[in-house]
């Protein structure tokens, strides 16, 4: 049976979240001194029991500690939370987020990156929605060249 998709995280839950992605397991105190933000024991504490109440986190006893650790892999975590911020501010559209992450005053694209981008795209199969990438069910045949990525930086 598949797993259903994780519910979205706040600010606070995803800065736990990115502590334990990086120490792999934590106790509260290690996560609480990890954070940017001084926070009391309890506060972290309760976060900590939300997250796992939503499925993000699993614990063990040690002793009188609990173990820290995340329920969900990281690439998991991190596909549900794109999926979610394309949905929430870019309409669901996948061209929308490239648009605005090619254009305007922030954007700091490198030509090493227009190069890595340019060759993701062919990658990427370019299928219809739920298509694997090398199946028969192709979808529109799209030519995109590193200089068209750069004209839209431009713009």
């Amino acid at each position: 049976m598949k797993n259903p998709k994780p519910k979205p995280l706040a600010r606070r839950e995803r800065q736990i979240m990115d502590v334990l992605y990086k120490l792999e397991r934590a106790t509260v105190g290690q996560v609480l001194a990890a954070l940017p933000d001084q926070l009391n024991y309890s506060t972290v504490r309760a976060q900590l029991r939300v997250l796992e109440e939503k499925g993000h986190l699993r614990h063990e006893e040690h002793g009188l500690r609990y173990v820290y650790f995340p329920a969900i892999p990281r690439d998991v975590a991190r596909r549900s939370a794109l999926r979610h911020l394309v949905e929430t501010f870019f309409e669901g559209s996948v061209e929308n987020v490239v648009a605005a992450l090619l254009g305007g005053e922030v954007s700091q694209i490198s030509s090493e990156e227009l190069d890595r981008l340019a060759r993701l795209i062919p990658k990427a199969g370019l299928s219809q929605k739920g298509a694997p990438p090398n199946s028969s069910n192709k979808g529109p045949k799209i030519d995109v060249k590193k200089k068209d990525l750069r004209k839209n930086e431009r713009t």
